[in-house]
């Protein structure tokens, strides 16, 4: 079972917003089962990242961490989605 840390700067508004979103995706590709998600915000996460499979983030990152995380912001804007979904697929079934 992959674990998903989904973050943002609060641990509330935005990623609520992605959550949601990848909660859908996840279903409708039938990859819910393999993964358990969380949700946080940057600030209490940043020292645990070693502990999830998979960050998808909609706030800035340090740049050591920036290799680690998945750009949530394609879920906001509308833009690169598809391509987002796919690093998503890749790491759940990598």
């Amino acid at each position: 079972m992959k674990k998903i840390l989904i973050m943002c700067g609060t641990g509330v508004a935005t990623s609520t917003v992605v959550v949601n979103k990848v909660k859908k995706w996840l279903e409708a590709n039938k990859l819910s089962e393999y993964v358990k998600i969380y949700q946080g915000k940057i600030a209490e996460e940043i020292n645990r990242f070693n502990n999830y499979d998979i960050i998808i983030s909609t706030t800035l990152v340090p740049d050591e961490y920036k290799d680690k995380i998945i750009n949530g912001m394609p879920l906001l804007t509308g833009v690169g989605i598809n391509e987002m979904y796919e690093k998503i697929k890749k790491e759940i079934e990598g």
